[in-house]
């Protein structure tokens, strides 16, 4: 009963989170809100209530990136698609490796392939985080595609690196050449079992609409089981069920535009995915806050091991690992934009003119990490394989969290 009534809380959390911005007399940013909520419940219930990490891996992030792949523009998406590989792919690799790098050097107590995990998790920016910023300012719509686009995709990169360096971790070992073939299977296969799986569920229930006529319930209920089974079917076969779920949704987009699926239809599924989008969302807000006392009292004993016994080193960390991401932002547009300007001219495609270096500043700090970034580190083991306790867990989720 203890754990239903913790979960019945969460959801009421997550509703009075939203009326709360409205009432307050001053602006306060929605997940901060949901925080303070989820630490007021911990403080009613004596103690935060944590998932196993595989289970809430599972439960929070498939039908988020799904949602992500779905909703995506795909005119801009194709359009500028080198940009957007550039930022989603190149960009994640690199600051893995320069924020890595960085955080090992600032926190040395931290093992290394941990430092790596951090610099994984909070290289994605957030679909929703980055639209509800640029929604406030006049960003040009090219651009704002172009945000949108790396944010679908650097998700999956990032999880990606995410779990090498965490497996890294737990194994000890470390193989460029395995992690780089590796990489190719997970990424080809995922992305063929989520296009796959949409298509094939997708022509089913069309059959079975034909013979039988249209069930509205039951095909809600499918439609919200797609990205489970894109992601659980993946995983099976030793793919990314994280690429599994955002092919799934980029095909279930193109399935909406066959026109085969009723106007009222796609009205309820609408509905009840924005439902679902500000729930996921709350509750993972929410459960932070239930455990963040816990996280930051062992964040600070991890942090004492290192041999800064201020708590304001803490405050340190944050500041310098946003910095650090924010120039190594700035560093590889600046490169990216060299790099293509030289390849336009060459071809004589363009004149070749450099855009106002407000859009080069713009993109740069426009990585606004989000839900994503937390529902990644919430995932970390809580032993490694011998029982130990896994190295600084609570300090990368803090600054995690903090970013």
């Amino acid at each position: 009963m203890h754990t239903i009534e913790v979960v019945l809380a969460m959801l009421v959390a997550v509703v009075a989170s939203g009326y709360l911005v409205r009432v307050l007399p001053f602006s306060l940013p929605l997940p901060l809100v949901q925080i303070g909520l989820g630490a007021v419940i911990a403080g009613v219930f004596t103690r935060g209530h944590a998932l196993e990490p595989e289970v809430f891996f599972l439960l929070f992030l498939p039908p988020l990136l799904f949602l992500d792949g779905w909703r995506i523009p795909k005119q801009g998406l194709f359009r500028d698609k080198g940009a957007i590989l550039e930022l989603a792919f190149g960009l994640v690799v690199f600051t893995v490796i320069g924020a890595g790098l960085l955080i090992h050097w600032l926190i040395p107590v931290m093992p290394l392939a941990v430092c790596f995990a951090l610099a994984a998790i909070v290289s994605p920016t957030d679909p929703v985080a980055v639209g509800a910023i640029a929604s406030k300012a006049p960003i040009p719509k090219r651009l704002m595609h172009i945000l949108e686009g790396e944010s679908l995709l650097n998700d999956a990169s990032g999880l990606v690196c995410f779990r090498f360096a965490v497996a890294a971790v737990m194994t000890g070992t470390f193989s460029l050449a395995t992690a780089s073939l590796t990489f190719v299977w997970v990424a080809v296969a995922g992305l063929a079992v989520g296009v796959a799986v949409t298509l094939g569920v997708s022509t089913f229930q069309r059959w079975l609409w034909r013979r039988f006529g249209e069930e509205p319930g039951a095909a809600m209920l499918v439609n919200l089981l797609i990205p489970f089974a894109a992601y659980l079917l993946a995983e099976e076969i030793h793919a990314s069920g994280i690429l599994a779920a955002v092919a799934a949704g980029i095909a279930m987009s193109y399935v909406e535009l066959t026109g085969r699926v009723s106007g009222s239809m796609r009205v309820q599924r609408a509905g009840v995915w924005n439902m679902l989008q500000f729930s996921f969302n709350g509750i993972m807000f929410v459960l932070l806050g239930e455990q963040l006392p816990g996280i930051v009292e062992r964040a600070t004993t991890t942090m004492n091991e290192s041999g800064h016994q201020s708590a304001w080193w803490l405050l340190v960390y944050v500041v310098v690992i946003n910095l650090a991401l924010i120039t190594l932002r700035l560093l590889w547009v600046w490169l990216s934009l060299r790099w293509n300007l030289l390849r336009a001219r060459r071809r004589g495609l363009e004149r070749g003119e450099a855009p106002n270096w407000r859009i080069v500043v713009a993109t740069s700090v426009a990585g606004v990490r989000g839900a994503i970034t937390l529902a990644g580190v919430l995932t970390l083991p809580l032993f490694l394989p011998d029982g130990s306790a896994f190295p600084a867990r609570d300090l990368v989720i803090f600054l995690a969290a903090s970013v």
